[in-house]
């Protein structure tokens, strides 16, 4: 037996000790059991970049950058993986574990508010209601119809609020809904796209999964143009000059393939809270209807490392490496190409184009099915009115996600660092800090709704790029945490660390692109026109 060692607590207490339940064997029998924080994650992440971002990229460019989608999902796998890994063995998030780090709690909870910028921009309620705008009106709307979508988008986040009140868990509702939110967007999508898409546009979006290193350019009438950077370095001996005209929105698409920014990082709260390894020691956070019996410890709980221990953790880690690998990943990566496909074939026949209408291309996308040439008028109409509801199925439970997410992370950054709470409040109390911010934040979203209420896409860019610097620097405090206070015998391996390390450099580095390019360029012309 090795012994368990707790980390230096800066200002937290050092972690309890408990036993490592034993993991269900991986098969059909138990499926209930292991579905789970994949899907959630799936669900949450179904949203702004697979249905905004990337049939706009493929709108215009075709397939040829959907390697951008490749190395995003890619590398934030490794991310989820260490964030699983830190929850499995302490039942703890990884916010928690960064708040354990020196200097301590107050310093990290000060950086993670700002890494946590990009949440308080809440950008897929008011693509919801356009969507449901669209609905009423039946025609797309324009901006013009503000006054008919910006009460819709209140009322959106409001009601995005209210399923997490039921459940038991609070998780329990998110699982319910994601599942059923991939299930129909998905669903719609692949029938959509095996019976009206053509084999050229199938070929163009999935070959693009693998074209690594198309750029895009200027052509010699100023059109901008996808080419292999390599090909064209063996033709004409030099790089091609890459166009920044759209570095903003490649940013952004980069950004949301997959999840983006500390929205991975909760992937560690749904290990716990599903009762994943030691989560199932520690509790998860009660909904307000049916959560009586549902406790949260205020810290985390470790097991002996004993030869019967760490054969319970590589069943475990099992449920970790099949979530990620089997269910998450392939699902991000049909979310990305789907609605890109439904977009190539159908925005052609669209009556309103996105910079008249300012909405997302998901209404594009779906006025293009109503009119496309090959559909009776009846099938149109029964079409575009389910592509709308599909739409607003990834908006919508999206931004329930976002707003979970944001009240989650620090409700467990109070949980845990907060000395008053942690000596007053009892373990089934957590709900109440839950929904005291969760109700905050809901009351922001309305005046921030108000402050971008005509431009939604504007809200959709600056949150994908924000959310690339989070990604980008948490990737390296991830690895900080596991390699220095995880048992050597559970750290991550070298690849995982590599992994980890490439995701942080590539998010790090789209972010810089955006900053150099177009963030700098703005406030030097911002600076010489004053």
């Amino acid at each position: 037996m090795t012994a368990t060692k707790s980390p230096p607590s800066h200002g937290i207490p050092p972690w309890d000790i408990a036993e490592l339940p034993e993991p269900r064997p991986l098969g059909l029998r138990n499926w209930a059991s292991f579905i789970g924080p994949g899907i959630v994650m799936m669900g949450i992440q179904i949203g702004g970049g697979e249905w905004l971002l990337g049939p706009s990229i493929t709108a215009k460019y075709g397939g040829g950058l959907m390697w951008l989608a490749t190395v995003a999902i890619i590398a934030q796998v490794f991310y989820n993986i260490e964030c699983g890994r830190y929850a499995l063995y302490c039942g703890e998030p990884i916010f928690t574990g960064f708040m354990r780090c020196r200097p301590g709690p107050g310093f990290w909870i000060g950086v993670m508010l700002v890494l946590n910028a990009a949440s308080l921009i809440p950008g897929l309620s008011s693509h919801g209601a356009t969507m449901i705008a669209a609905l009423y009106l039946d025609r797309p709307p324009t901006i013009e119809d503000k006054w008919l979508i910006d009460p819709l988008a209140y009322l959106c986040l409001f009601g995005v609020a209210l399923p997490v009140l039921i459940g038991g868990k609070v998780y329990n509702m998110l699982q319910a809904v994601m599942t059923a939110k991939v299930v129909i967007v998905l669903g719609f999508c692949l029938i959509i796209g095996v019976t009206c898409v053509s084999y050229e546009s199938w070929w163009n979006v999935f070959s693009g999964f693998v074209k690594f290193g198309n750029v895009p350019v200027q052509d010699s009438n100023g059109k901008e143009i996808v080419v292999s950077a390599i090909g064209h370095r063996l033709e004409t001996g030099e790089w091609p000059v890459v166009s920044v005209a759209s570095i903003v929105m490649l940013g952004a698409f980069a950004g949301y393939a997959g999840g983006g920014g500390l929205a991975n990082s909760t992937y560690s709260n749904f290990v716990r809270d599903k009762g994943w390894g030691m989560g199932q020691q520690v509790g998860a956070i009660p909904s307000v209807v049916s959560g009586h019996h549902v406790t949260l410890s205020h810290v985390g709980k470790i097991f002996e490392l004993t030869t019967d221990n760490l054969r319970k953790w590589k069943g475990w880690w099992r449920y970790i490496l099949t979530d990620q690998i089997i269910v998450w990943a392939p699902g991000c990566f049909m979310g990305m190409a789907l609605p890109a496909l439904l977009s190539m074939q159908f925005a052609r026949y669209a009556t309103i184009t996105d910079e008249q209408a300012k909405v997302a291309q998901a209404i594009i996308t779906s006025d293009g099915i109503r009119n496309a040439e090959f559909f009776s008028p009846t099938l149109a109409k029964i079409l575009w009115i389910v592509a709308l509801f599909t739409g607003l199925m990834v908006m919508l439970p999206s931004q329930m996600a976002i707003v979970d997410d944001f009240a989650r992370r620090w409700t467990d950054a109070i949980w845990t660092a907060n000395t008053r709470v942690r000596n007053t409040m009892q373990p089934h109390q957590v709900k109440w800090i839950y929904y005291s911010i969760l109700g905050m934040y809901i009351l922001w979203s309305f005046v921030c709704a108000v402050l971008f209420q005509t431009a939604p896409r504007l809200m959709t860019d600056i949150i994908a790029n924000l959310n690339n610097v989070a990604l980008g620097v948490t990737s390296f405090q991830l690895l900080w945490v596991n390699h220095t206070l995880l048992p050597k015998v559970l750290r991550p391996r070298w690849y995982n660390t590599l992994g980890v390390t490439v995701c942080g450099l590539f998010y790090l580095g789209l972010a810089t692109l955006v900053f150099v390019f177009k963030i700098i360029p703005l406030m030097q012309a911002q600076a010489s026109g004053s």
